[in-house]
């Protein structure tokens, strides 16, 4: 679904598959090479996620796809490995990753609400 302009609407990509709603959350603190990337996930899920190399990638590659990330122009500095790549939030992955809080959010109040005082 596009809005008027064209653009797809962001609640059209809901809900994110976990990866990818991970590695957009990673994301959103700046461009990152894949190694970060891992890192990040796991350090914010309390290393409840960890991601190998063959699911980011794959995560990574239909997210370009979808036009919710960017390769970055940023590369690497002349001591670091020249074949990484970085990786960037396109305005639509920022709305999308935005709209997947939000979802959660609400569902995260409607539980707290339904299990009552002291059960959620």
């Amino acid at each position: 679904m596009s809005d008027a302009g064209g653009s797809p609407d962001p609640h059209s990509f809901l809900p994110l598959p976990q990866a990818q709603f991970h590695v957009l959350v990673a994301l959103t603190a700046g461009d990152r090479h894949g190694y970060a990337l891992m890192g990040a996930v796991e350090e914010s899920s309390g290393g409840v996620i960890r991601m190998g190399p063959a699911t980011l990638y794959g995560t990574l590659k239909k997210l370009v796809a979808r036009g919710l990330v960017e390769e970055s122009d940023r590369r690497a500095s002349s001591d670091d490995d020249q074949r990484r790549r970085y990786y960037r939030l396109t305005g639509l992955g920022r709305a999308a990753c935005r709209a997947e809080a939000d979802r959660l959010s609400a569902l995260v109040r409607i539980t707290r609400s339904n299990l009552g005082p002291g059960l959620a």
